[in-house]
C-alpha cells in the first residue's frame, strides 16, 4: 500500500479551499445558464442577470449569489493558506471577502422588477453590486501583480494579467453601454463570463498546484 501511495500527492489544505470554491463556482455557471432557459422572457440584451432573481425561478438566481460568495470565501481562505501574505496579496484577500459579504447582501435584497418603482429593497442591491464590482476589479488587480513577488506564482502571472485585461475590457463595455436602447445585458452577460473564468482558472491553479510541486520534488527525489 505504501508504495502504490508513493506518488500520490497529499490533498493540501489550499487544494481542498480551491476545490470547494470551483464547485461552487461551476453552480454559478450552471445555475446562470438554466435561467436563460427557464425564463425566456427576459431579453438578454436588456436585463441585468439580477433581474432573474424577480419573479418565477427567483430563488435560483439567489442561489447564485449564495455560490459565489461561497465560492470567493473557499478561494480566499485557499490563497491565504498556500502562502500569501505579501501586503497586496492580503489586501487583495481582504477584498474577495468585502465582495463575498456583498454578494450575501445582494441575495438578501433582490433588485427591482423591471419597470417597477425604486425601492429601499432594490437600493440596498444597487449598493452592494457597485462594492461587489469595485472589490473584485481591484482584487483581480492586486493578486496578478502580487503574482510577480512569489516565485510559485510568477509562471501564473501572464495568465493572470490577461483574464484581468478581459474583465478591466467587460466592465469598460458594460459601464458604457449603461443607456437605454444599448446591449447593456449583453455587456453584463460578458463581464460576469470571463469574471467566471477568473477566478475558476485560479482555483484550478490552486487546486493543482500541490500536485505538481509533489511530482516535481519525487522526480527530484529519483
Amino acid at each position: 500500500m505504501a508504495i502504490e501511495n508513493a506518488g500520490k500527492a497529499p490533498r493540501s489544505a489550499p487544494a481542498v479551499f480551491a476545490s470547494l470554491a470551483m464547485a461552487c463556482f461551476v453552480y454559478a455557471a450552471v445555475a446562470l445558464l438554466t435561467l436563460h432557459f427557464l425564463r425566456p422572457d427576459y431579453a438578454p440584451a436588456s436585463n441585468f442577470i439580477s433581474n432573474y432573481a424577480v419573479g418565477r425561478y427567483g430563488w435560483v438566481m439567489t442561489s447564485w449569489f449564495l455560490a459565489m460568495s461561497c465560492g470567493l470565501l473557499m478561494l480566499a481562505a485557499a490563497l491565504y493558506t498556500d502562502g500569501l501574505r505579501s501586503v497586496i496579496a492580503l489586501l487583495a484577500i481582504f477584498l474577495l471577502v468585502v465582495a463575498a459579504i456583498g454578494l450575501v447582501v445582494s441575495a438578501i435584497y433582490p433588485t427591482d422588477a423591471p419597470g417597477a418603482p425604486s425601492t429601499p429593497t432594490g437600493a440596498i442591491h444597487d449598493m452592494s453590486f457597485l462594492v461587489n464590482v469595485g472589490s473584485l476589479l481591484i482584487a483581480t488587480i492586486l493578486l496578478s501583480v502580487s503574482f510577480g513577488m512569489h516565485p510559485a506564482w510568477r509562471s501564473y502571472r501572464r495568465t493572470a494579467w490577461i483574464l484581468t485585461s478581459l474583465i478591466l475590457a467587460g466592465f469598460v463595455i458594460q459601464f458604457l453601454t449603461l443607456h437605454k436602447g444599448m446591449p447593456y445585458g449583453l455587456a453584463n452577460r460578458f463581464f460576469v463570463v470571463v469574471l467566471l473564468a477568473w477566478l475558476f482558472a485560479l482555483s484550478f491553479r490552486l487546486r493543482a498546484a500541490p500536485r505538481q510541486q509533489a511530482g516535481g520534488k519525487l522526480a527530484a527525489d529519483r
